[in-house]
């Protein structure tokens, strides 16, 4: 019997782009203080901060849509450059703004061009990964988010006691330096013949797609909850006899367990599961964590309880977006994989509303026991989504090679063989594969930033 995944190396595009992507994280975290600079550098309201923030929010949601018609149409590296680089000058405009009225305007547009990295990145690992390495591939490349993380809250603590708008320049130097990786080290994009010839042969829009449609709806729930832990569990921690900060720790937790279970993926029982199955697996471990928040007394388990939920998000995150990548049609799935992702900027929204709410009518323990239940609701959706993707045909020949897709075209002889810069960038992919056969994490903390 084949299991998925089992014994064989990622593509080189696949260590690349998850380089690029740690390289990047070192310095996503500017983005939450944008309202802290709002109200200590210009003394405006917290009202007027949280409008601010809920814009740039707002403003995110087109932002991916776009990147991932951009990533069908111009070419998956363009778009990304593209994205990293306008993320790049907004920054260092927001680092030298003047008034509250230009933050506020540089904040639309940071998020108008925030997430035009995810969706073509994405899409760039699903044509590189076969299906059957997918999973791993995703789940890998959602952790550097995790491992470039916990770098950064340390560069946040020490630049941030200097000055806030060194926040901002920082992120810029990262977002152009894994610009600089993407442009020098990955595949070129297709000619503009065999571009434009690959955009017009999409048959199916992606919102008429009911699996897509259905997988949405399974996303948007786990999203919702994952940034309702980020919302909630500082706030709740107080009332279980803890600090608000040590929800620090709790997140460090989940960073390193999601980082350390990485492995995991590659067991013969979970690789062999049904993505219906491993997914439902998932949210009922994730419910079991929270549930567990519900009864712990004491940091000892909530600990416990962390390193389970973030188990489930183990499961989860990587099999729903190889789901989806499996979904589309090779040219066409820099749009599923963005219309999935907008159950990210849903949940951004939804989710400070909802555990708010719940945490002043019914307390900390309700509000754990209410997530738990939306986990559990979630795991009978997805095994209910289950059929509806056993009954849906291959998007593509099962002999398809990855390098025929669009943006996973081989660069020409004399590219590959740029010079010892890009030999560098591959050595430093292939380095980091010492440290275990696959290993990343997702941060739920970062997937708000998209960029993650």
């Amino acid at each position: 019997m084949r299991f998925p995944g089992r014994g064989r190396r990622l593509p080189r595009t696949v260590w690349l782009l998850v380089v690029a992507r740690a390289v990047n994280r070192l310095g996503a975290f500017s983005i939450s203080f944008l309202t802290v600079l709002v109200t200590t550098e210009f003394g405006a309201g917290a009202a007027t901060a949280g409008i601010i923030s809920a814009a740039f929010g707002l403003a995110t949601i087109p932002s991916r849509l776009l990147g991932g018609l951009l990533a069908d149409r111009l070419g998956r590296r363009r778009t990304v450059v593209l994205g990293l680089c306008g993320c790049a000058v907004t920054q260092l405009a927001v680092a030298t703004a003047g008034s509250v009225a230009a933050v506020a305007v540089l904040a639309v547009l940071l998020g108008l061009v925030f997430e035009l990295y995810e969706p073509p990145s994405q899409a760039m690992i699903a044509d590189s990964a076969g299906p059957d390495d997918r999973t791993r591939a995703f789940s890998l490349f959602n952790a550097a988010l995790a491992a470039g993380g916990m770098g950064a809250g340390l560069i946040a603590a020490a630049v941030g006691r200097w000055d806030l708008r060194w926040l901002f320049v920082i992120d810029a130097l990262t977002c152009l330096a894994c610009a600089a990786v993407v442009r020098l080290a990955l595949p070129a994009d297709p000619s503009g013949p065999r571009r434009a010839e690959a955009a017009s042969s999409g048959r199916t829009t992606p919102w008429r797609d009911p699996a897509l449609v259905a997988m949405l709806a399974c996303g948007t729930l786990f999203a919702t909850v994952c940034m309702g832990i980020m919302v909630a569990l500082p706030l709740a921690l107080p009332g279980h006899g803890l600090e608000a900060a040590d929800a620090g720790l709790l997140f460090t937790v989940s960073a390193v367990t999601t980082v350390a279970g990485q492995p995991l993926l590659r067991l013969r029982s979970v690789a062999a599961l049904p993505a219906s199955a491993a997914l439902a697996v998932g949210s009922v471990l994730m419910a079991a964590g929270l549930a567990g928040y519900a009864i712990a007394r004491g940091l000892p388990l909530f600990l416990v309880a962390t390193v389970v939920w973030s188990l489930g998000d183990l499961f989860m995150v990587g099999r729903a977006y190889a789901v989806v990548a499996g979904l589309a049609a090779p040219e066409a799935r820099g749009r599923y994989l963005a219309v999935y992702g907008t159950s990210w900027g849903v949940a951004a929204v939804a989710a400070p509303l909802a555990g708010t709410q719940l945490l002043e009518r019914v307390g900390a323990e309700g509000m754990w026991v209410a997530a738990a239940c939306v986990c559990l609701v979630l795991a009978a959706a997805q095994l209910g989504v289950g059929p509806l993707l056993a009954r849906r045909p291959p998007a593509s020949p099962p002999g398809a090679q990855p390098a025929s897709l669009p943006g996973a075209e081989p660069a020409p002889a004399g590219r590959r063989a740029r010079g010892a810069g890009q030999r560098w960038l591959v050595s430093a992919a292939w380095w980091s594969t010492s440290w275990g056969p696959s290993g990343s994490a997702c941060t739920v903390a970062a997937r708000r930033r998209g960029r993650s």
